[in-house]
């Protein structure tokens, strides 16, 4: 025989139901406040992330304005070690140089320009020599370009043979190779002197 259901039943029950709507609805609130204060601390985090990032990119920008006057500085240092041994290396090839001028620059209309770091001249021949610190691939191909123009801003040496030059205090030999295929004097150092890392027979790419 079921038991009849009462009132107090039914109240029993929904006060029970309301209990656990409670709970739940207690339960459900502190997991909105973790998750905020979970949200608040990510975004802090985030926050200080940025900070740090932008700390950093500061850091590096004004480290790379330092190295950039340094290696300007160093530039002009190197370029004031092979100036002089000049003369002597590219007459020790055969060509005497009359002349050597450092930063000679010249300039086309519509903003271009071309510099270049060392300029030796005799009668017949020019040589353009671009000096670095430390010399890359990429140098090279720029001074390759450099010597394809040399003549549309200099056209007054148009009837002179050019030939080109690199140097620097660091050049690896993967760099000088590919330097001297290209058919590039490479002026090296050697000890507390510079010297030509071409073969005595290697002979020089005109343009």
């Amino acid at each position: 025989m079921s038991h009849a259901v009462t009132f107090d039943d039914v109240w029993k029950m929904f006060q029970e139901t309301r209990l656990q709507f409670q709970e739940t609805r207690l339960q459900f609130q502190e997991m909105v406040r973790e998750d905020r204060e979970r949200g608040a601390e990510l975004d802090r985090r985030m926050q200080e992330t940025d900070r740090q990032i932008q700390e950093v990119s500061k850091q590096m920008k004004e480290t790379d304005r330092k190295l950039d006057r340094l290696g300007g500085r160093l530039g002009k240092f190197v370029e004031g070690l092979v100036a002089p041994a000049c003369e002597t290396l590219f007459a020790q090839r055969g060509i005497p140089v009359h002349k050597v001028s450092r930063r000679v620059v010249a300039k086309l209309p519509e903003g271009r320009q071309m510099e270049i770091d060392l300029f030796v001249v005799n009668t017949n021949s020019v040589a353009l020599v671009e000096v670095k610190s430390k010399l890359e691939v990429s140098d090279v191909r720029e001074h390759l370009d450099r010597m394809g123009s040399f003549k549309e801003f200099f056209p007054e040496y148009a009837d002179k043979r050019a030939i080109g030059a690199v140097s620097a205090m660091v050049i690896e030999e993967n760099v000088a190779r590919f330097a001297i295929n290209q058919g590039l004097f490479v002026i090296e150092q050697a000890g507390d002197t510079l010297r030509m890392a071409n073969a005595d027979d290697f002979v020089p790419r005109n343009w």
